[in-house]
C-alpha cells in the first residue's frame, strides 16, 4: 500500500491488482442476480440517463429515496414506453442499483467494512472514515450507456477534500466494454460545478446542477483497464469517464464512497444527506 497515497497525490486515482479473488467477485454477482430476481414492483421502472442533466434523478423522488434503500435504475434502451422489458431479464435491463447496499445488504457489507479497506482508507491517514453511498453499476453488453467525465466531488462535497471512490471490477473492464478513463492530475483543478438539493422548495425539481461544465477532448484522458478482481481507488475530485459497452462482454462493478469524517465538513447541500435512522456508517468500527 505503499504506492497508494502517492499514486492518489499525482494521478488522482491509483490500481490495487487482485485486492479481491474471483470467487468474491462472483459471490457479489450473484447477490446481485437474486436482488433482480426478486424485485417486488415491476410495474415501476426508473431509467437512469447517467448523460444526461435532467434524466428522473432530476424529477423524480424515487431518487433521493434511494439514498437509504437498495433501489433499481434502468437503462433507457432496455425499457420501452409502456415500461417493459425489451431484453431476456431484468439483470440485463438495469443501469445500477443504489444507494445502500453497503449497510442493507449482508453481502455488500460484509466486502464494504472488509480489512482490506480499511487498510486503503489508513495508508491514506483517514482517520474516521464513514461509507456515505453504495452502488452496484452494471455495464451490460451493448445497451450499457456511457458515464460523462465529471468529478465524484460534485456530488458528494466535503471541506476539506476527503473523499475517495473505492472501485471494484466484478469483471474485467477493458476499452470495448466501458473500462474507465482519468485525466491525470486533475484533481487539483478547482471543482466548478456541483449536484445539490434545490433550494427553491417551490419547484419540482428535487435537485439541480451549479456552476459550469469544463470542456474536454479524448486526448485529454488515459484509459485504465483493469482485470476482475483489482480495485481503483478514485481521488473524489478527478475528472473520470466511461464510454458505453459496444462489446458483447459486460463490465459490472461495485463501488462506494467514504470521507472522512474527522475535522471534515459534508456539505448540508450534498444530495444525499444521513438521517436518524440510516447515519453514515464508520468503516473502522463496523
Amino acid at each position: 500500500m505503499e504506492f497508494l497515497a502517492e499514486n492518489i497525490e499525482q494521478n488522482g486515482f491509483a490500481v490495487i491488482e487482485d485486492l479481491f479473488t474471483p470467487e468474491e467477485c462472483d459471490e457479489m454477482v450473484q447477490e446481485i442476480r437474486k436482488l433482480c430476481n426478486n424485485i417486488s414492483d415491476q410495474s415501476r421502472r426508473v431509467i437512469f440517463r447517467a448523460s444526461s442533466q435532467d434524466g428522473p434523478q432530476v424529477k423524480e423522488k424515487y431518487f433521493m429515496d434511494s439514498a437509504h434503500k437498495i433501489s433499481f435504475f434502468y437503462e433507457e434502451d432496455s425499457v420501452d414506453n409502456d415500461g417493459q422489458l425489451k431484453v431476456d431479464e431484468e439483470y440485463l435491463a438495469l443501469n445500477k442499483i443504489g444507494h445502500a447496499l453497503h449497510s442493507l445488504n449482508p453481502v455488500f457489507k460484509k466486502f464494504s467494512f472488509d480489512d482490506r479497506i480499511k487498510n486503503i482508507c489508513t495508508a491514506l491517514n483517514f482517520q474516521d472514515p464513514v461509507v456515505c453511498q453504495s452502488m452496484f453499476i452494471f455495464k451490460n453488453p451493448i445497451i450499457g450507456g456511457s458515464v460523462r467525465p465529471h468529478k465524484d466531488a460534485s456530488y458528494l462535497h466535503t471541506e476539506p477534500q476527503k473523499l475517495i471512490g473505492i472501485w471494484i471490477a466484478l469483471e474485467d473492464a477493458t476499452m470495448e466494454n466501458g473500462c474507465l478513463w482519468f485525466k491525470k492530475g486533475s484533481q487539483k483543478d478547482v471543482l466548478k460545478k456541483r449536484f445539490i438539493r434545490n433550494p427553491d422548495k417551490n419547484s419540482d425539481k428535487f435537485t439541480i446542477y451549479t456552476g459550469e461544465d469544463i470542456e474536454y477532448t479524448i486526448d485529454d484522458f488515459v484509459p485504465v483497464p483493469v482485470k476482475k478482481g483489482c480495485c481503483v481507488v478514485i481521488h473524489g475530485k478527478v475528472t473520470h469517464f466511461s464510454n458505453a459497452n459496444t462489446s458483447k462482454f459486460s463490465r459490472n462493478i461495485y463501488t462506494f464512497h467514504v470521507f472522512d469524517e474527522k475535522d471534515t465538513i459534508y456539505s448540508r447541500e450534498n444530495w444525499i444527506q444521513p438521517e436518524k435512522y440510516s447515519p453514515f456508517l464508520s468503516l473502522y468500527r463496523n
